[in-house]
């Protein structure tokens, strides 16, 4: 539906090396549904995104740096893909402080293929059940999740996918999830 997500904000969390694809197409589920989104990253300006880790993919523009962001501004969060991005995101201390405050928050958190090494490393993730890309669920097992391997896996406000090959069922959930919430007020 256009307007399921109206009035919502939806922040997108990503760094150099995003997997381009995993920050674009949900980002337009999100804005064909009427929510508004603001991409954030560890630094201003532009990150570069790639294809399959390695071919450059063009850049896309920061809205603000995550150390500026609040919790309290958004109604969920998305962490795409990409193994260096990834990497940066667990490497800064302002995302890996945002992303556990949100998910400690009970707001939703929506997490793609390496997008979960922020949640492990934000130490949210003991307890919970969550799917990611092969590489990432012995990370995820050590930090006390249960991880099962389906598209997407929703357990209570965090929800996970595997990889590109998922993307239509990921950006079903998450504007299914993000449109179940009340927009901020």
């Amino acid at each position: 539906m256009p307007n399921e997500l109206q009035g919502r904000k939806i922040a997108f969390l990503a760094a150099d090396g995003v997997e381009k694809v995993e920050l674009e197409q949900p980002r337009a589920a999100v804005l064909d549904a009427g929510g508004d989104v603001d991409l954030l990253s560890v630094q201003t300006g532009e990150i570069d995104a790639r294809n399959h880790d390695l071919e450059p993919a063009g850049t896309f523009t920061v809205d603000r740096a995550v150390e500026d962001a609040r919790v309290e501004e958004y109604d969920a969060l998305v962490l795409p893909g990409g193994t260096v991005n990834g990497d940066k995101l667990r490497l800064s201390e302002a995302a890996v402080a945002f992303v556990g405050d949100f998910v400690r928050s009970g707001k939703p958190v929506a997490a793609i293929c390496h997008g979960p090494w922020a949640l492990v490393e934000a130490d949210v993730v003991k307890d919970r059940t969550l799917t990611s890309y092969p590489s990432l669920r012995t990370d995820l097992r050590n930090a006390g999740a249960t991880v099962v391997d389906q598209q997407v896996c929703i357990d209570g406000n965090l929800i996970t996918s595997r990889s590109p090959k998922d993307l239509d069922a990921f950006c079903q959930a998450i504007t299914d999830q993000f449109a179940g919430i009340p927009a901020r007020t």
